[in-house]
């Protein structure tokens, strides 16, 4: 994999920047010792975080099937519209998180805190939750200089580098699309709105 984003340019230096700032900034605005009062308007952005989630991945697999095909141009409009949602849905999380305390898995009287019998209650669903959760956000910091990459090799015409790049980028973009709802399922039974 390696062999196949290695490169010298200045694009090269923007995207590995952009890959390491994106995670940071995100970590830094969740764990603000205090929250930003952006009003109660916040508490739907998880629902329109899970929409674009489902979006992105219909756009994912149909231009899958549109490559598959041949038509290229198809491709092409469909996975700049799946970046365009990964923006919208990334600043849609980092207000929404920014602004709210996460909410935990199994706090059953959404007082912010999961005691032994709240755990007991929701048993082994909180492990499968946790999976997902942890699978989902790992997976969406390694994806991002990939699909970066991806992107940069298309349309800079390096169709073969792109090609290569693209086995790993699309089934783990997916991946992270698919379980972002599979989260927004679980976890949406504990929001106390």
């Amino acid at each position: 994999m390696e062999q196949v984003i290695q490169s010298n340019s200045r694009n090269t230096n923007v995207i590995i920047g952009i890959s390491v700032v994106i995670p940071l900034a995100v970590a830094a605005l969740i764990l603000l010792p205090q929250k930003i009062d952006a009003g109660s308007w916040v508490y739907f952005l998880p629902d329109l975080n899970a929409v674009i989630n489902s979006l992105t991945s219909v756009l994912l697999i149909l231009a899958f099937v549109m490559i598959k095909r041949g038509n290229i141009a198809a491709h092409r409009t469909l996975m700049l519209s799946g970046l365009v949602l990964g923006f919208i849905f990334l600043l849609s999380y980092i207000v929404y998180h920014a602004s709210v305390d996460s909410v935990k898995f199994g706090d059953l009287n959404a007082d912010g805190v999961l005691s032994e019998a709240e755990k007991l209650e929701v048993g082994g669903t909180r492990s499968i939750y946790l999976f997902f959760l942890a699978s989902h956000i790992l997976l969406s910091i390694v994806v991002v200089p990939f699909v970066l990459f991806a992107f940069y090799f298309a349309l800079s015409g390096k169709i073969e580098r792109h090609k290569k790049i693209v086995k790993f980028t699309f089934p783990v973009w997916l991946y992270v699309s698919v379980t972002g709802v599979i989260v927004y399922f679980m976890i949406s039974q504990y929001y106390p709105w």
